[in-house]
């Protein structure tokens, strides 16, 4: 069986899973819908991927024209990777999934821009990039933070008044911490004076 890191850091894949919170049970068809960028045999396949990997699950089937239909929904727990693999990963490994999620982000992005009636203003699009100094704890403080307020978000469920919105934070440093040998309150940045 293809491991979930193997099955998330696809960017077919990832829409999917993307596709599938919320607790939905959609069929491939339906999925190809919200997927139109992509071919539908594209969709299938990745379906099938998904569910062989245990991703999602068949949460029902009935007889269209002769043929079986399957509703699917995603299994939350197996859509993730835990704190085993991610220590596991390697460089690379992270490398891959970094860049499949900004894949994914931009591709997502693009589609949006491209339905009719997109407007970032009034939907309120936000896409800011901040660089802030942070000690250990203070990132650990502010990712608990974000965790306190997004987790519940998660167990949101599609209404007509809700609308799905991709929340992608990231967090990496930039740099090193200082030492006292570099730049400091006694020493003057080269690059400011």
């Amino acid at each position: 069986m293809v491991d979930t890191l193997e099955l998330l850091a696809h960017p077919v894949r990832l829409r999917i899973v993307h596709a599938m919170r919320g607790e939905r049970e959609l069929t491939t068809g339906q999925l190809c819908a919200r997927i139109p960028d992509t071919s539908k045999a594209m969709v299938y396949r990745h379906v099938d991927l998904l569910a062989a990997g245990g991703i999602l699950e068949v949460a029902g089937e009935r007889r269209v024209r002769g043929a079986v239909e399957r509703r699917y929904r995603l299994r939350h727990d197996r859509a993730v990777l835990d704190a085993d693999a991610l220590t596991a990963m390697t460089p690379d490994d992270h490398r891959r999934t970094f860049a499949t999620s900004m894949a994914v982000l931009v591709t997502e992005f693009n589609a949006y821009l491209d339905r009719e009636g997109a407007d970032p203003v009034a939907d309120l699009v936000g896409y800011r990039q901040h660089a802030v100094w942070l000690t250990r704890g203070e990132l650990e403080k502010m990712i608990s933070e974000f965790r306190r307020v997004i987790l519940p978000l998660l167990a949101n469920q599609p209404t007509p008044d809700r609308t799905q919105h991709l929340l992608s934070p990231i967090f990496f440093p930039v740099e090193q911490p200082s030492t006292d040998s570099e730049s400091g309150p006694d020493r003057p940045d080269p690059c400011t004076g």
